[in-house]
């Protein structure tokens, strides 16, 4: 089982400080009970570009890209982006209960050809039931999963090429179908912690995803949604969602992470966390309770650090640590079964030039995925000499930024 790298596209905004507008009590509407930042970069199309650009580049696979009010549209800004990418797939995060399943499968089905098959979906139950309400849906946080189970079942019926009923509480469709099935299939990834979520993923998805928790709980999710799975004659497959600060030596990452609290002032926090502290999302409770809202002793498990989850909500924890560190940590989650790995840093342009020229060497190294090529390959050899040797092309050393 090798690993799979996957980046993040901030299309809520970016910068070099880990203040959002996603976190606060009104989600952001007024921002009066917040500190003004500088430095944040609007996730406008050109900016989205480069670092999309810059994954491909870097050997990532995908890239993760978010749902809801304080976000760009996903399916309209990544199918932009693949006119400007060859290899980049893009994990197009949506919300069921927005969306008939009929359309979505037939979405996805124009995606991939429209991508030459370089889409994955991401499912979103959603946690909150004041985003919900916005667009329209007012189920509570359980029978919002039953409905993402009939959701997928009537996405995978219609993508099968022949008209498919089906007869469901949230869902009756007679005739449904996509009259040129995707090809191929998106995978689709999933997330959720609750009683309510682990049965859907078991008998729907193909990628379980949980947030960056420590090993020994990531174990613990593994082996609960394995076992219901396997009760329903199936395998999933599992992923992990981390931010990621990694540098060519500890103490410049934990100087880095340190940087990031400092912009944080105590009012910031605390408004942050009163309206996290109301979402009905199992995993951002548990997200929460790692560190308390408190900035005391945040690396909660060995270069795992809760320092993003004070003020973000949804995945809240970073690795952190020198290059080889970092893959010490992947590779101890690999071991658990982690098979997909979606990342992201502050800002994340620069950051997945310090993961990807930093970390995914050392993960090559130990056998755990294949080398990016060189962009000098297939140069023709200068003076006798190869492009990429002393003598030939120029080399520019980056020192893993």
């Amino acid at each position: 089982m090798s690993v799979h790298l996957h980046w993040f596209l901030p299309t809520g905004g970016d910068g070099r400080t880990l203040v959002d507008r996603h976190a606060y009590t009104d989600g952001g509407i007024r921002r009066d009970r917040i500190t003004p930042v500088s430095g944040v970069r609007a996730p406008d199309i050109e900016y989205l570009a480069q670092i999309a650009k810059a994954a491909e580049q870097l050997g990532f696979e995908a890239v993760l890209t978010p749902t809801g009010t304080w976000c760009e549209d996903a399916w309209l800004t990544t199918a932009a982006l693949t006119q400007v990418t060859e290899r980049l797939k893009f994990l197009v995060a949506f919300r069921p209960g927005v969306i008939s399943p009929v359309l979505a499968a037939q979405m996805a089905a124009t995606y991939q050809r429209i991508s030459r098959g370089r889409l994955l979906l991401n499912v979103v139950t959603g946690g909150d039931s004041t985003e919900q309400k916005r667009f329209g849906d007012h189920l509570d946080h359980d029978r919002r999963y039953a409905r993402t189970d009939e959701f997928l079942q009537v996405v995978r019926g219609v993508w099968g090429g022949a008209p498919f009923d089906f007869h469901g509480e949230h869902y009756q469709v007679e005739g449904g179908l996509t009259a040129l099935p995707p090809d191929p299939l998106p995978e689709i990834f999933f997330g959720g912690s609750s009683a309510a979520a682990g049965p859907v993923a078991a008998r729907n998805v193909d990628v379980y995803l949980t947030w960056g928790e420590p090993p020994e709980q990531v174990k613990q999710k593994v082996d609960w949604i394995r076992g219901l799975a396997e009760r329903e004659g199936r395998t999933v497959r599992f992923g992990i969602r981390l931010h990621t600060i990694s540098r060519d030596s500890s103490k410049e990452a934990w100087a880095t992470a340190g940087r990031l609290l400092d912009d944080l002032d105590p009012e910031t926090v605390a408004a942050a966390q009163q309206a996290l502290g109301r979402s009905e999302s199992v995993g951002q409770q548990r997200m929460l309770a790692l560190h308390g809202g408190s900035r005391d002793k945040l690396e909660i498990s060995p270069n795992l650090w809760a320092g993003v989850g004070l003020v973000r909500g949804g995945a809240g924890t970073a690795l952190v640590g020198s290059h080889a560190e970092v893959a010490d940590r992947i590779e101890e989650y690999h071991a658990l079964g982690i098979e997909h790995f979606v990342l992201s840093g502050y800002p994340h342009l620069e950051e997945a030039y310090w993961f990807g020229e930093g970390v995914r060497p050392e993960l090559a190294a130990r056998g755990l995925l294949a080398a990016v090529p060189s962009p000098l390959e297939g140069v023709p050899a200068v003076n006798g000499r190869p492009a990429s040797a002393p003598g030939g092309a120029p080399l520019l050393v980056a020192g893993g930024r």
